[in-house]
This record gives structure tokens, sequence and C-alpha cells, in this order.
């Protein structure tokens, strides 16, 4: 019997946004929109009853914001995953968001492979960031070297894995120029998250240039 697809709600108040949103989960098989909010107070409402896979989520709601709704979300099913959805490239925003909980960050010239990839990355424990959000992320984060006790611990394959990983290169990508497959980078990033004792992409990227 083949696995049943996986549950994914949309957080969207602009309802063509949110129709594009939900066409593209949907026409791949692989994904189901179980539920299509237009703001945070409804998707706090239904989310939870659904507990979905992933949640898609717009970071300018009217009311409360996307990103008080993430964070209110988390508490309420900490497990979920949350990509932020936006058209501002805003340093403030992003570390916000990324602050209340969200597990990736996509500005909304995304294109279909690019959204199905970040669901997927999300699923595998990835923190997918649109590549420019990666950039400014490295550089509010990047310091003058410090103890390299942790970061020391790599092999020379994650230390290859990271610096790609910092220059804002998404998995598949990652997996394409070290000529791995996407399950071996996966699992490099698991051995990389252990060994820094951080729980996403965002915090090992940070870990790791604060070291090198």
């Amino acid at each position: 019997m083949p696995d049943a697809p996986i549950a994914i709600a949309i957080v969207e108040d602009n309802a063509a946004v949110r129709a594009e949103l939900e066409r593209i989960v949907s026409a791949t098989g692989q994904y189901r929109c179980v539920g299509a909010c237009a703001g945070g107070a409804q998707a706090l409402d239904l989310i939870p009853k659904l507990r979905p896979q992933v949640v898609l989520m717009d970071i300018r709601l009217p009311g409360l914001s996307g990103i008080e709704c993430t964070r209110q979300l988390k508490m309420l099913l900490p497990d979920t995953p949350i990509l932020m959805l936006t058209v501002y490239n805003n340093d403030e925003l992003i570390f916000q968001a990324l602050e209340a909980g969200a597990s990736g960050y996509l500005l909304k010239r995304f294109q279909r492979d690019e959204i199905l990839q970040a669901i997927a990355d999300v699923l595998h424990g990835g923190a997918p960031m649109s590549a420019e959000v990666a950039r400014k992320v490295v550089q509010s984060f990047r310091k003058p070297a410090a103890a390299r006790s942790e970061t020391g611990a790599l092999t020379p394959r994650e230390e290859d894995l990271m610096r790609l990983l910092a220059a804002g290169f998404a998995s598949k990508e990652i997996a394409d120029k070290l000529s791995i497959s996407y399950t071996t980078v996966c699992k490099h990033l698991g051995n990389i998250y252990r060994k820094l004792h951080v729980q996403s992409r965002t915090e090992a990227v940070v870990k790791y240039l604060k070291t090198s």
C-alpha cells in the first residue's frame, strides 16, 4: 500500500497566493493540503486540530502576525516545522521569525520546485532558506574566531558540507556539488547537529561561523 500523502497546512491572507500554494502542494500527489487559513487567529484555532506535518506561514498577516502565530503554534505543536513565506527581505523580520521557531524562510519569488524541495528539507530535519536570506544570516553572525573544540570534531567531508551550508546552498545542491546522494547529505547533517549540539541548519551555520 502506498504511503499516505504528507499533510500540509497553509496560512496566507492573499487568496490568490493561498490558492497557488494549495495547487502546488496538491498537484504532486505526495502532499495534500489539509487546511488553508486566511489569518493567524483562524490558524491557531484550526491547525492544532489538523496536526499537519508541515505549515507554510505568511509572515505578514492581518491582526495576529505570522511571527506571533508561529510562536504560539510552536508551543502547541513543538515538533511541527513551520516554513515562513514572505516578500520581505528584512533582517529584523528574518531573525524574529527564526527566534519564534520557524524552520526555514523563503522569499515569495520561490519557484514550484523550490517550495517542494523546502518541504522535503524540513521533513528531513533541515532548515531551508532562499540563498539571499541565508547570506544575511551568515553575514549577521560572522565574528572573529573562537574556540574550535566542537567544530574541530567535524570530519573533512562534514567541513566541506558546512562550508556549502554556510554559503546558502540547499541540501539537494550540496548533494550535487559533493557528488553524494540527498540521503547522505541528510545523514551528514544529523551527525553535524549532534557534534555541534544544535537542532537546526541555522544554529549549525551560526556556531560554525563563530568558530571558524
